[in-house]
């Protein structure tokens, strides 16, 4: 019987996963500059969350990544505050905690996306509740919900997809 080998990521790959995704998030303000378009609106740094937890399968990492894409965007850009960015890795660290305890029941597509769904309501509701605490807004969601709702679901259905033809 032939023993599959599995490799583990080395860290250079993890680091350079990481930096490109972070890098993408500090272009995301200039970007959205430039073209007009509110690229805020598709919630780029859950996006680069997602891609993070496909491309290094850990849960760790995948924590790491939602601390350091706000900061490091705010640092950079100034975009988004630094409140907001709170905010924000507050939401990004929810999606990839409730995930990654689900993770272990989502052993099909559906229930991936269920999962994923699930955890990204939750930062969500997690992101307005610090929003309205902190921020205290004149205009709590800037956003439309629709868009929101359909931005969702379609990165858990991407997600979903992509992580089962993924998975070692």
């Amino acid at each position: 019987m032939e023993t599959a080998i599995i490799k583990k990521q080395s860290l250079t790959q993890i680091l350079i996963a990481d930096a490109v995704l972070v890098g993408t998030m500090v272009a995301v303000p200039a970007l959205s500059h430039i073209t007009t378009w509110p690229l805020y609106q598709l919630n780029p740094m859950l996006l680069a969350l997602l891609a993070g937890m496909l491309l290094v399968r850990d849960r760790r990492n995948a924590l790491l990544l939602a601390v350091l894409l706000p900061a490091v965007s705010c640092l950079a850009t100034g975009m988004p505050t630094p409140l907001k960015a709170l905010c924000i890795g507050a939401e990004l660290c929810t999606v990839a905690v409730l995930f990654g305890a689900m993770q272990r029941f989502a052993r099909t597509s559906l229930r991936t996306f269920a999962a994923m769904v699930g955890a990204i309501v939750a930062g969500k509701a997690v992101f307005y509740l610090l929003k309205a605490l902190i921020l205290a807004p004149v205009v709590l969601v800037g956003t439309p919900l629709l868009t929101q709702a359909l931005a969702a679901v379609a990165a858990a259905a991407v997600f979903a997809l992509l992580e089962k033809r993924t998975r070692i």
